[in-house]
């Protein structure tokens, strides 16, 4: 394996890795807080039993996010010194207050954790508040460097060294609210159907548990507005890249030939030798119509890109194609959930609704996977967009299979051990049913 590759395919599995947990670390808070206050609404003490549990699951989650970030840190500087050379001074200041995020959310998660019987309940409320505002903005400052990567701006460029730099400038990119939006989204999303899911799972079986059809009410109320606001986030951001990304957005669509009215291309798979997609669905006027607001508009095709300039046209395509048919199927059943509640019928009734949310469970990560794919390998040849080359950025080192295999093997480890605490979690949940439930008329606790 070319050390290249090597560096490459190190960094796509630490991001892969990284970003499950990244995702959780945005949904999670918003679903314990929910939680909380729900039981010091009604007295119910199945909304408390869920909110200590979603707690420790979120501080399982939060502690290996901490690890593999910290991974993730260091093969920055490590595989990519010339594009820290180039790149920290500039958009250095969203990586540390990253960091300010990260710290804030360990310690408020430790007090939430902790503070149960030991400070106010409005206090204990307001940590978790601060846990989900501080796992939030961690992400957002992340995206807001890979949106710069993808649209570089706060700086001059001369002779090949910046000049000029303006780091205000640079967080505020012609693409940081399209991605920091689409992908806070994309994190409710994510871990509301996962939570939505387990319990749908556990209530075909058990349709009168409490525990799981109140779990279930908590993340359908995070999950499901997300997943109908995503598509209109979707387009805001293909729009964005349209006018700043013309040659990813042609491998997204597996557009070769520059075209005035371009067809929307559904399925199919790219020949990039032929400049054909075969077995493809073409919506007359499609990818204008979305990609400009105008049926008319032209979109440059690939053809008028150098080769050497080209992205992986076919897991482009394919990545594009899945998040999009995942977006799609999640934003119907948020509807569909939302149309059957509106009706007073009951969401936990419904067989047909329970199993469809089984099956979106695990989709909203794997539509995570997919964006971040079609954003980083859709970039590529460019670790910065027109600016600065991956092979230019990489190190001289030889040998990088090796960190490769090893860290590989760190997370696939890592990754057991997070599934088998999880499982603990989630089987020894309370079997009441709802007849059996207790309520608590008041909260009385004091610090």
């Amino acid at each position: 394996m070319p050390d290249l590759l090597a560096a490459r395919s190190q960094m796509a599995v630490s991001l892969a890795f990284h970003i499950i947990f990244a995702v959780v670390g945005i949904g999670m808070p918003v679903l314990m807080v929910i939680a909380e206050r729900r039981w010091q609404k009604t007295g119910d003490r199945i909304y408390l039993e869920l909110a200590k549990r979603w707690s420790k699951g979120t501080a399982i989650l939060f502690a290996v996010g901490a690890v593999s970030g910290t991974v993730l840190s260091f093969e920055l500087g490590l595989l990519w010194p010339h594009f820290m050379e180039f790149a920290g001074p500039i958009i250095g200041m969203p990586f540390s207050l990253e960091g300010f995020a990260f710290f804030t959310e360990a310690i408020f998660l430790g007090i939430y954790l902790y503070g149960w019987d030991r400070i106010s309940p409005r206090s204990h409320l307001w940590a978790g508040v601060a846990v989900a505002v501080s796992g939030a903005a961690s992400g957002i400052f992340v995206v807001v460097a890979n949106a710069w990567m993808n649209s570089p701006a706060g700086f001059d460029l001369v002779g090949g060294r910046p000049v000029n730099v303006d780091p205000i400038a640079a967080m505020l990119n012609p693409a940081a609210f399209q991605q920091t939006l689409h992908m806070t989204l994309a994190a409710f999303t994510a871990t509301g159907f996962a939570v939505a899911g387990i319990h749908a799972f556990l209530l075909l079986f058990d349709p009168e548990n409490a525990f799981h059809r109140r779990a279930l009410s908590v993340a359908l109320m995070v999950g499901a507005p997300a997943a109908v606001l995503q598509p209109i986030s979707g387009d805001i951001s293909a729009r964005q890249v349209a006018r700043q990304q013309p040659v990813k957005l042609a491998a997204m669509e597996a557009h070769f030939t520059t075209a005035s009215g371009a067809p929307l291309t559904i399925g199919g798979w790219p020949d990039s030798k032929t400049g054909q997609t075969r077995y493809a669905i073409k919506i007359p006027y499609g990818l204008s119509l979305l990609a400009f607001h105008d049926p008319n508009a032209e979109v440059k095709g690939l053809n008028e890109f150098p080769r050497k300039d080209w992205p992986n046209i076919p897991m482009v395509h394919a990545a594009f194609q899945i998040m999009v048919a995942i977006g799609t199927y999640l934003a119907l059943v948020s509807v569909w959930a939302g149309w059957v509640a509106f009706k007073g019928r009951g969401v936990t009734a419904n067989r047909r609704l329970l199993q469809a949310i089984v099956l979106g469970a695990p989709m909203g990560f794997i539509a995570i996977e997919a964006g971040w794919t079609v954003t980083e390998v859709g970039r590529q040849p460019w670790i910065i967009h027109g600016v600065l080359r991956t092979a230019d950025a990489v190190t001289p080192m030889p040998g990088l299979i090796v960190p490769f295999l090893l860290f590989t093997l760190l997370y696939c480890f890592l990754g057991v051990i997070v599934v088998w605490l999880l499982y603990r979690q989630i089987i020894r949940s309370p079997g009441s049913t709802e007849w059996t439930r207790v309520y608590v008329p008041t909260v009385t606790r004091r610090a």
